[in-house]
């Protein structure tokens, strides 16, 4: 029998993309797996079931019920976990510890999870980075909000009416994300700098035409990731940046640490010292915000300074954010399915790691 590859219907508020795009799709009955999928499936992405069906997929209300391999963006309900195959293998975004119903039903029902947040940062895995190919449209999405919230151009302008001058953007944090966003504010024509407390940022963001603000904090972690400030680096890194804040136009924070809470980079105070109809994008709502104003899901006004918390910015760009989504689980599957069957080679570290709960096999 062939491998059953269902894929779940996201529920989540707003949450547009899918895991399984036409091409994934095509590429998995390809590789000798049955793809089956609920009608509508694709709608938010823009997919639609007849582009499905010409890939191969069977269309079936039930299709999860049978799968051996579900696929999914958003982690399903614990009532959706416990209608899946036991022992069945569920590959997604499913930060299984920060719900412990959650946790309880993938363990209930014998489920081998591959949290893919967990997967190893290495260069094998990149193809498989769910992380970095949705922080990529996440930092461009969250400068487009920028440029709207402002009220001014971005870009130096000569007119009729005199010059106006390019806007002073700071972007901070410089992964995948800060590094979208720079690139998106260079096109859109402001003046840009990238501030990361990880030194080997800087050829990164001159490279895309930014400056980087160096405030004399280094911070190199492992992994790819600033290690947390001494309390000494914090209050100097504090001081430098809110006497720079108060000639910035816009901010767009973008620091953040998976399983961990955002670091809290803008105090209120500093928010105080900027310019009235200065803008604060903060990407890094979802985990608490770099911004000590910032309200996840809300835009909220603090004596002229706009401080916005967005939410799930990937799923604005459904198309794209999807299908690069969707490759990332096709990579990722392609570890798993061997001729057509289902095999789990423990010695491979990205599966070992990013597995949960860890199986007697892989221990």
């Amino acid at each position: 029998m062939a491998v059953i590859v269902g894929v779940t219907r996201e529920t989540a508020a707003g949450e547009r993309r899918v895991a399984l795009t036409p091409e994934t799709c095509r590429k998995l009955t390809a590789a000798g797996a049955q793809v089956r999928i609920v009608p509508g499936l694709g709608v938010g992405a823009h997919f639609s079931d007849q582009a499905y069906a010409d890939a191969g997929a069977v269309l079936d209300p039930q299709a999860l019920a049978e799968a051996d391999l579900v696929l999914c963006v958003q982690p399903p309900e614990p009532a959706v976990l416990a209608t899946l195959k036991p022992g069945a293998v569920l590959v997604g975004m499913l930060h299984p510890q920060a719900d412990p119903a959650r946790a309880e039903a993938i363990r209930a029902r014998g489920l081998i999870a591959f949290p893919l947040e967990r997967l190893p940062r290495t260069t094998r895995a990149q193809a498989m980075d769910v992380l970095s190919s949705q922080a990529g449209m996440a930092g461009y999405k969250a400068m487009l909000i920028a440029a709207q919230l402002a009220p001014r151009f971005f870009p130096m302008l000569t007119t009729a009416a005199g010059t106006i001058r390019p806007s002073k953007v700071l972007v901070i944090g410089a992964g995948v994300a800060g590094l979208q966003a720079i690139a998106t504010a260079r096109r859109l024509g402001a003046q840009v700098e990238g501030f990361d407390v990880r030194p080997e940022t800087r050829e990164q963001i001159e490279s895309l035409g930014g400056r980087f603000l160096d405030l004399g904090v280094s911070a190199v972690g492992e992994g790819g990731y600033a290690r947390p400030l001494t309390e000494e680096e914090r209050a100097l890194q504090q001081q430098r940046l809110a006497e720079h804040l108060k000639g910035i136009d816009v901010v767009v924070c973008t620091a953040a640490v998976p399983g961990r809470p955002a670091p809290r980079i803008i105090s209120a105070a500093m928010v105080a010292g900027m310019k009235p109809g200065s803008v604060i994008v903060d990407l890094a709502a979802e985990t608490g915000g770099n911004c000590e104003l910032t309200r996840p899901g809300d835009t909220v006004d603090s004596n002229g300074v706009t401080v916005a918390g967005p939410l799930n910015l990937p799923s604005l760009g459904a198309i794209h954010a999807s299908e690069m989504y969707a490759r990332n689980l096709y990579n990722f599957a392609l570890l798993l399915l061997k001729e057509g069957r289902l095999v789990f080679d423990w010695s491979d570290e990205l599966l070992a790691k990013t597995v949960w709960p860890e199986p007697p096999s892989a221990a």
